[in-house]
Order: C-alpha cells, then structure tokens, then sequence
C-alpha cells in the first residue's frame, strides 16, 4: 500500500506581506549613540508611512558594553504586521556596525549574508577589552574583517565615520545615519531623514554636517582599507636652545646619522627619546652602546642586530619612573591633546583628575641608591613605606597646588642617575646586553631575538613588576636553548606565549617544552 508522502509535506507559500518587512539591525558600543541612532530610524519610518518595533538588548559591560538594536517596519495597512524581536541568522536585510570589529560579530552571528545584507560599518577602530588586556599587540586585524565583509555581504560600505562625525562636532550617530540614508537601502527621501535630525532638537546643526558627510561617502560605495607599509617616521622639530646644546645636539644627531642606512632612523628615534628621557649626556651613553653592537654585527644580514639594539636600548633606557609620570602628567602638550580629544563646549570648565598609587618600591627607588638599598633590605621599613603611601590618590592638574607638587616632582629628574632605580635599571641592562653579545658569537638570530625580548618589560609600577618577570623567565629559558639551531625559533616562541596573557599559563607550558629539551639533552650526554 502505498503512501502520498508527499502530500504532507508540501510547503506553505510564502506571505507576500512578509516581503514588504524591512529588516534592520544596528550594532554599537555603550556610548556611540545606538540609542539615539534607532530613534531616528523609527522617526523616519514613521513619517514615511511605515509602522515600526524596535528592541536593543544591552550587553552587561561598563557604558551597557555592545548593544544590538533591533528593528522591523512595513507599510502601514489594515492590519498590523507582527514583527520579530530579535534578528535571526540570515534574515537581515540591512546591517549598521559602529565599528569594524561589531561588523566581524554580526557576521560570525551570522546576520550577514550575501544573498540579502546590505553591510554598513564604521572603519575605525574601538578596542575591546579582550584586545587590551594581551601584554603585546592584541589588536584584531581590521583587513581580515574587510575582507571577509565583501564575500559575506551582498553589499557592503565602510569608511571612518567616527573621524567624520568628530570632523563636524558631533557623534558618531549622525554620521551612520546619513551612511544609512546614502546607501539607498531604506526607500526613503533623504529630506525625511533630515527632518527627523531637526524633531530631536539637540545639537541638530552639527548633526546635520555629519549625516551629510556620511551620506555623500556612502552614496559614492566607498570602502576603505587599512593603511598598509610601515609608516614613515616623523621629522623632529628643528632644535632651538642655548647654542652649547644645539650644538652638542647636532653632534650626537651626526653620530647616529653615521650609522648604517637600516638603522639609521631608528637611532635617531631613539636619541631624541633618550634625551627627551633625561638629557644630551644620556643621549651620548646610548650611541655608545648602539655602536658597540655595530662594532660585532653583519652587513651582510643588513644590520639587522644594530637596528634591533637602537629600538630597543632606547625602550630600556628611557624606562617609566615616578620622575617620568610627573613629567609626562604636566606638560603643556598633554593638555592641549586633551583639549583637542575632549572638545569641552565653549566657556566651560574641564576637570583633570590624576590617580597616583604608588608602591613601597617607588618610594624607595626615588632616594640615593645606597640608602635605597639599605632601606629595601629591611622588610619592616618596606612595610611601613608602604603603609603610609600605597594607597590611592587623586590629584586635580586642573588646580595649582597638584599641579606645582607633580610639576616639581617631574623636575627632579635630574638627579635620576644617582637614584636606585636607575642602579637597577641600568644593572638589568647591562646583563641583557651582555648575554645579546655572548649569542652573537654562536647564533646571530638568537642575538636578534634576545634583543627582541626587551619589548616584554614595559609599564610601570605593578606592570612593570609583571612584565619583568616574565622577561626574567624567557631569558631563563634561552639560556637552555643556547647551542640549538632551532634556538632562534623557540625564543620567539617563548616570547610570543609572554605576550599572549597577562598569567602567563601560556608562557609556563612554553617553558616545560623547553625544560623538556634540556633535559632530553642531559640525558643523551649522560648515556
């Protein structure tokens, strides 16, 4: 007996009311303007005789973290339509990321899809914190995105809507609405979109610059890429001063100008952030030990270890200390940057708040080196330093007194190369360097990589503390990689895994694999 399967299973048509529902997502960070970005869809909706439901589902960051804003509108008729409250995986028609890597999460989410998806993203960039919180260089790499964006969209545009916006006084929303509007994707009047800018009554003028700047972008399909090839190095400011420096400046510049052609932009950055650092005799001790690495290295591999050693000498000479912080916190530069970043409305006041919470082991790293050493030997007067200044403290910059105490504070650099601290720092690099020559006599690239390793100690304070361990415990393992002709290699390795989280769990399991090694070898030489 036979059975029509068939029959059960036929497929319902499709409602042709269905077809007239736009669809529409918007992915945005706490504090982009999401909010306000929906409202002016939904207004413009409105007016266009469409009937709309918008939804968002906050995350549980700080500033409600990223954000999906979710809406679905249609023609208004007899009967209202019934709509979704959240976007479904290839049932988006229209997608507005607030920057690149939200536009990476819709697709994942898998929102975007080449058969319906109209893609529209902001190219900059707003870091996660799962991309601050690596050691090293945790950024994503916007092209992949890109690049992935083209194929899984059926069209997509993208351009730096955040400069634009900034470009025109305003916030990031306005820009993507006009992005919204250039693109063609909703069918509507660029006057209704306009109008619905000037119904919300705030900061409509500069609103109205940016959604015309994106507007313009989005109709002419641009996408923009990431700049690629290094970047030039920029030319300092001619040197104006008393005549004796200038000229003592001048000669140091010829001095790193007489280094090989690979290193020689390197050294000269790294002269004027020494000097900048501390001043033209410390410039002159980090030529010294530029050339002194020049004197054992290669033409024939181009320099490489020179190149290597000017970048990061300078990082280790021109390390953070308190001197350092209070400097950087009260020059006139960093104030007008901030001036610039924040745009404070015109009249008003801008309050700066400085968070200063320093350690026993800054205390005493600012006092003369034996006393500091004397003092540091101690664990009961550790303690008590720290009980008396670890704790934190806000200083107001915008105010005389905070300012005067970190401007003096700042001052006393000059006494810097007499103080514990820099005996330390100065012991630590000298080590390094040492060993860098040791490798070079056996292993080229292993010299190159030790070089490398220096980029593991950065920061300050707690940072600082963190990263020197974890420099400390790389080194350890090249000293049993020493004499292998893969040495190189696993010292990347080494480092890489350093970088890669703030624990360093990554680094340990490195770490046994090398110890491993060692072993392995002891064990043959023993047979």
């Amino acid at each position: 007996m036979a059975l029509n399967i068939a029959s059960e299973f036929t497929p319902k048509r499709q409602d042709p009311a269905l077809d007239q529902i736009i669809k529409l997502a918007v992915m945005a960070v706490g504090g982009q303007g999401g909010g306000v970005l929906t409202n002016w869809i939904e207004d413009c909706a409105h007016r266009n005789g469409y009937v709309v439901q918008a939804t968002s589902v906050a995350g549980v960051a700080q500033r409600t973290g990223a954000t999906i804003y979710y809406m679905e509108m249609a023609p208004a008729q007899e009967r209202n339509p019934v709509f979704s409250l959240m976007p479904a995986a290839g049932d988006v028609d229209i997608l507005v990321a607030a920057e690149m890597m939200e536009a990476g999460r819709a697709i994942m989410r898998g929102f975007v899809t080449p058969d319906r998806t109209t893609l529209i993203a902001s190219s900059h960039r707003a870091l996660a914190v799962s991309e601050k919180m690596v050691p090293g260089d945790g950024i994503a790499d916007s092209e992949e995105v890109i690049a992935t964006a083209e194929i899984a969209s059926q069209r997509f545009i993208a351009f730096d809507m955040e400069k634009m916006a900034v470009d025109a006084g305003s916030m990031i929303s306005a820009s993507l609405f006009g992005a919204l509007a250039g693109s063609g994707a909703l069918p509507f009047e660029r006057e209704s979109f306009e109008a619905a800018i000037r119904a919300s009554g705030r900061g409509v003028e500069a609103s109205l610059r940016a959604f015309a700047a994106g507007f313009e972008a989005a109709a002419g399909g641009i996408v923009e890429r990431p700049s690629s090839g290094k970047t030039k190095l920029a030319v300092a400011n001619t040197p104006a001063g008393p005549t004796r420096l200038v000229e003592k400046w001048n000669a140091l510049e010829a001095r790193a100008m007489a280094l090989p052609a690979s290193a020689r932009d390197m050294a000269l950055t790294g002269l004027r952030a020494v000097v900048d650092f501390q001043d033209l005799d410390y410039g002159s001790e980090y030529l010294d030990r530029v050339e002194t690495v020049l004197a054992q290295d290669d033409a024939s591999k181009d320099h490489e270890l020179t190149f290597e050693a000017a970048k990061y000498i300078a990082k280790a000479m021109a390390y953070d200390d308190v001197f350092r912080v209070a400097d950087l916190k009260t020059r006139g530069s960093r104030f007008a940057r901030i001036q610039t970043e924040m745009k404070p409305a015109k009249g008003a006041q801008m309050k700066l708040t400085e968070f200063m919470h320093p350690r026993a082991e800054e205390i005493v790293g600012m006092m003369p080196s034996r006393l500091g050493r004397r003092l540091s030997a101690s664990q009961s007067v550790m303690r008590l330093i720290d009980k008396l200044f670890n704790r934190g403290r806000r200083l107001r910059t915008d105010r005389l007194l905070p300012f005067a105490q970190l401007y003096v504070l700042g001052g006393l650099r000059k006494y810097r190369r007499g103080t514990l601290r820099h005996s330390i720092e100065k012991q630590h690099m000298e080590h390094w360097l040492e060993l860098v020559m040791t490798y070079r006599k056996i292993d080229y690239a292993l010299a190159v990589e030790t070089l490398r390793n220096r980029r593991l100690v950065k920061g300050y304070s707690d940072t600082h503390t963190r990263g020197l361990s974890k420099f400390d415990r790389v080194m350890n393992g090249v000293a049993l990689l020493a004499g292998r002709d893969d040495a190189a290699h696993w010292c990347r390795l080494l480092r890489e895994a350093a970088l890669a989280d703030e624990k360093g769990d990554q680094l340990e399991g490195a770490l046994k694999t090398v110890r491993s090694f060692a072993e392995q070898s002891e064990t043959g030489h023993q047979a």
